[in-house]
C-alpha cells in the first residue's frame, strides 16, 4: 500500500494536484455548514414552527432568532435546547407549563436529533408520531395527559431507542408489541396508565428497568420477566404468575366442584391437632430466645455507647477514638439535634412504617471521597473510619453523622436512595453543586460515590438547625427563644439564598426542592446556611415523591407537576413556621393535605378575625413592629396559594422581604426578661385609630381587615 501510494505521488499532474485541492475546498466548506446546522434557516425554523404550535409556550420566551441562534458549541442560546458541537441533539422541555399536542413531525429536519423530554407538562392528544425521528436516544413523556392507545408500530425501526419513559399519562389499550422489537431498550416505564390485556415478551438482554404497576394488565407475566421486583407490576389485579402469586387455573377448580369429599377419621383428626400443638411450642420457644437475645444486644450496644459512640466498621469492629480534645461542644451538638432526630425520626417512620435505623456504618465499601474544593485539608474513607463519630439522626433519605477528623467537625450525610442519576451524571451534577458560592448555602465539602449508597460531606455547623430553635424545649434550657430581629434575618437571608439557587442553577425547576425548618441551620451569628438543595434530580423519583417538600406542594397534588413556584410554596410554609412557631404537619404528610396544612391554619385565623393570635408567644421584640410582622405574615400566606397564577413569585418576595425593617434594640420591657421564657398576653403595643386605643376584639378585626 505505502508503495503504491508513493508511485502515485511521483505521477502527479496538474489536474490531479488540482483536483485535490477542489476536493478538499469543498469538504472544508460542508464540515462548516455542518457545524452552523443548528443555526440554518431549517434548524430555526423547525424550532419556531414546533414553538408556535403549542397553546402555552411563554417559558419558551427566549427563542428569538433575532437575538441568537439555537446552539453556541455545547452551550445552548435557547431554553431546554440540548446542543453538540454547534447541532441540536435534543430537546428537554421539563416542568414549564407547556398546553397543546406536541407535533414532533415538525422536528424531522433535525438530523442529529437524540432526546426528546416533554415531561411535567400538561400535553394532551394521542402519542407523538415517534417513528419519524428515527435517530432518538431517549424518549420522555411522563407526567402529562397524553391518552387513547398506542399503535402497534409507533416504534417500529428505532433501532437506537434505549430509554422509555410514559408514566402517569392516560394511555388505554394494549401496550405495542414494537417495544419488545426494540434492539437496544434499556429502560421502559408504562406505570400509571390504562394499559389492558397481555404483557409482550420482552426478550432483551438489555433491559434493565421495566415499570408496569398500576394498569389493567391481565394474564401470566411472561417468563422473562420473573426476575424483574414484584412492586412493578403493583395494581394490576388479574397478572398472575412469577414474581407475583401462581395463576389459578379454572378448570381444577371446577373439577374439584364435582368432588364429593368424606369426613376425616377422629384418630386423624387428634393427630394433626397434636402435630400442630407441637409445632406452635416449639415456635414459641423459638421466639422467646430471640426475644432474650435481641434484648441482651441492645443492652450491650447501649452500654458501649454511652462509653465511646464510635462509627462502626462494615464488619462491626471497634476503631480507635481520634486524638482530638472532644469538649462541651459535643454535648451541645447532641442537644441541638435531639429536635431534629425527633422530626426527622416521625418523617421516616411515618414513611417506612415506622422503622428506623438506630445505628449504623457510615461507609461501606472501599472508594475515594471527592473534594470539591482545592484549598480544603484531604481526608479519605479510612480516616472516616478512625473516626471519633455521633449519630445525628435517622432521617428521611438515610442516616446523618458528626464525625471529628483531623481535629474538624464535619456532618457526613448517607443516602441509598439517590441514584436517578448515572455515574457520569452524578459527577457533573455533584461538581455544579460544589461550585456554589453564597453566604447563605452550607458548601458541599466533598462526596463519595458508590452504586448502592452516596455519601456527602458538609462542615458541621454548632448552633443547629432552625427547626431546633423553634420547637425545642426553650424554658427548660438556657437556650432562648429566637427574637423578632433574628426572625426576620433568617427570613431575608434563607430568600437571598433561594434567589441565588435560581439565578446558577436556571435547568433545574426547582433549584431546591426540601426547604424546611431543619434544611436550615443556623451559623455562628444566627444567619441561616441552607443544606440539602439541588439534589432533586439525583433522588429516585418513587422515592422523592413522598418524601421531598417540593412534591407535598398542592400543584403536585392536583396537576402531578411540580413548577418554578414550588420553592416559593415551602418558601411561604417556613416564613409562616418562623412567625408562629408551630411546627408544621407539611412536614409529616406524604402529600399535600388542607386539613394539615399551616397556611390554611393561618387563613382560618384570620377569617375568624383572630389574626394576633397566630404570632409566636415566645418571640421578643415584637412591641414596635406590628405592620412588619404583618406584613410578613401577608407575604408568606401569599406564597403558599393554591392556584399558581396568584401565588407571589420569587423575586416579589424578595423584593417584598428586602424592604421589611426591625428595630436594632429589644423594647425595654424584653430587655429585663430577655432570658427568661414566659407568656405574653400583650405581645404588640394597642393600635391607635383616631386618637383612640382598640380594644383586644376591635384590634382583631381591624388587622383581619387589613391583611
Amino acid at each position: 500500500m505505502g508503495v503504491r501510494v508513493g508511485r502515485l505521488l511521483r505521477a502527479q499532474s496538474p489536474e490531479t494536484f488540482f483536483f485535490a485541492i477542489f476536493f478538499l475546498t469543498s469538504w472544508t466548506i460542508i464540515a462548516s455548514f455542518s457545524s452552523l446546522a443548528s443555526g440554518s434557516p431549517d434548524a430555526i425554523d423547525a424550532l419556531m414552527r414546533f414553538k408556535n404550535s403549542l397553546s402555552n409556550s411563554k417559558s419558551l420566551a427566549n427563542w428569538d432568532p433575532n437575538k441568537s441562534t439555537p446552539c453556541n458549541g455545547h452551550r445552548a442560546n435557547w431554553i431546554g435546547v440540548l446542543c453538540f458541537n454547534g447541532k441540536v441533539r435534543g430537546l428537554q422541555l421539563e416542568n414549564m407549563g407547556l398546553k397543546g399536542v406536541a407535533d414532533v413531525d415538525l422536528l424531522v429536519s433535525l438530523p442529529h436529533f437524540k432526546t426528546l423530554s416533554f415531561m411535567n407538562n400538561t400535553l394532551a392528544g394521542p402519542i407523538p408520531d415517534l417513528k419519524r425521528l428515527s435517530t432518538l436516544r431517549s424518549v420522555y413523556l411522563s407526567y402529562n395527559h397524553f391518552s387513547g392507545e398506542i399503535p402497534d408500530d409507533v416504534f417500529v425501526g428505532m433501532r437506537f431507542l434505549k430509554k422509555v419513559l410514559l408514566s402517569n399519562n392516560e394511555f388505554q389499550g394494549k401496550i405495542p408489541s414494537s417495544l419488545a422489537t426494540l434492539p437496544k431498550l434499556v429502560v421502559l416505564r408504562l406505570d400509571g396508565n390504562k394499559f389492558n390485556g397481555l404483557i409482550p415478551n420482552f426478550t432483551q438482554t438489555t433491559l434493565k428497568t421495566i415499570s408496569l404497576a398500576n394498569n389493567e394488565l391481565e394474564g401470566l407475566i411472561p417468563e422473562s420477566l420473573r426476575k424483574v421486583d414484584p412492586n412493578e407490576f403493583a395494581g394490576n389485579k388479574n397478572l398472575c404468575g412469577p414474581p407475583l402469586g401462581s395463576c389459578i387455573d379454572p378448570s381444577s377448580s371446577s373439577t374439584m366442584d364435582n368432588v364429593t369429599l368424606s369426613p376425616p377419621h377422629t384418630s386423624d383428626i387428634y393427630k394433626k391437632n397434636s402435630h400442630l400443638l407441637k409445632f406452635v411450642l416449639i415456635i414459641l420457644i423459638i421466639v422467646l430466645i430471640l426475644v432474650i437475645f435481641i434484648s441482651a444486644i441492645i443492652i450491650a450496644c447501649s452500654n458501649n455507647r454511652r462509653r465511646s459512640p464510635m462509627l462502626l466498621d462494615r464488619t462491626s469492629s471497634t476503631m480507635s477514638i481520634s486524638h482530638c480534645h472532644r469538649n462541651s461542644v459535643v454535648m451541645r451538638s447532641l442537644e441541638n439535634n435531639q429536635m431534629d432526630t425527633k422530626l426527622d425520626a416521625v418523617a421516616a417512620a411515618k414513611a417506612n412504617n415506622g422503622h428506623a435505623t438506630k445505628r449504623s456504618s457510615v461507609v461501606a465499601g472501599e472508594g475515594r471521597l471527592t473534594f470539591l474544593k482545592d484549598t480544603r485539608e484531604r481526608f479519605d474513607l479510612p480516616d472516616l473510619l478512625k473516626a471519633s463519630a455521633e449519630i445525628l439522626g435517622s432521617g428521611t433519605f438515610g442516616a446523618s453523622y458528626k464525625a471529628t477528623i483531623h481535629c474538624d467537625a464535619m456532618v457526613v450525610k448517607r443516602y441509598r436512595q439517590m441514584n436517578s442519576l448515572g455515574r457520569d451524571e452524578f459527577h457533573e451534577h455533584m461538581r455544579r453543586l460544589g461550585r456554589l458560592a453564597h453566604p447563605n448555602l452550607l458548601p458541599l465539602v466533598a462526596y463519595y460515590y458508590r452504586k448502592e449508597e452516596k455519601l456527602l460531606v458538609y462542615d458541621f455547623v454548632e448552633n443547629g438547625s432552625l427547626a431546633f430553635h423553634l420547637h425545642g424545649n426553650h424554658r427548660n434550657s438556657k437556650q432562648s427563644a429566637l427574637d423578632w430581629p433574628t426572625r426576620l434575618r433568617i427570613i431575608k437571608g434563607t430568600v437571598k439564598g433561594l434567589q441565588y439557587l435560581y439565578k446558577t442553577l436556571p435547568n433545574l425547576v426547582v433549584p431546591h426542592g426540601h426547604l424546611k425548618s431543619s434544611n436550615v441551620v443556623l451559623g455562628e451569628n444566627f444567619e441561616p446556611l441552607m443544606t440539602d438543595y439541588g439534589l432533586l434530580p439525583a433522588i429516585n423519583l418513587d422515592h422523592a415523591e413522598y418524601l421531598m417538600m417540593a412534591y407535598k406542594s398542592p400543584e403536585y397534588a392536583k396537576l402531578r407537576r411540580i413548577t418554578k413556584k414550588t420553592d416559593v410554596w415551602s418558601l411561604g410554609i417556613l416564613i409562616l413556621e418562623i412567625l408562629t412557631g408551630k411546627f408544621p404537619e407539611n412536614y409529616l404528610t406524604q402529600r399535600y393535605d388542607p386539613e394539615a396544612d399551616l397556611a390554611s391554619w393561618v387563613n382560618k385565623m384570620i377569617k375568624e378575625k383572630r389574626t394576633s393570635q397566630v404570632f409566636d408567644e415566645e418571640m421578643k421584640g415584637v412591641k414596635n413592629s406590628k405592620a412588619e410582622l404583618l406584613k410578613l405574615l401577608k407575604i408568606g400566606v401569599s406564597c403558599c396559594e393554591e392556584d399558581l397564577d396568584m401565588r407571589m413569585d420569587l423575586n416579589e418576595a424578595f423584593e417584598k422581604i428586602e424592604e421589611l425593617n426591625h428595630h436594632d434594640c429589644l423594647d425595654d420591657d424584653d430587655h429585663d426578661n430577655h432570658n427568661n421564657a414566659g407568656d405574653h398576653h400583650h405581645l404588640f403595643s394597642p393600635i391607635v385609630v383616631s386618637g383612640r386605643k382598640l380594644s383586644s376584639d376591635q384590634e382583631d378585626s381591624y388587622i383581619s381587615r387589613a391583611m
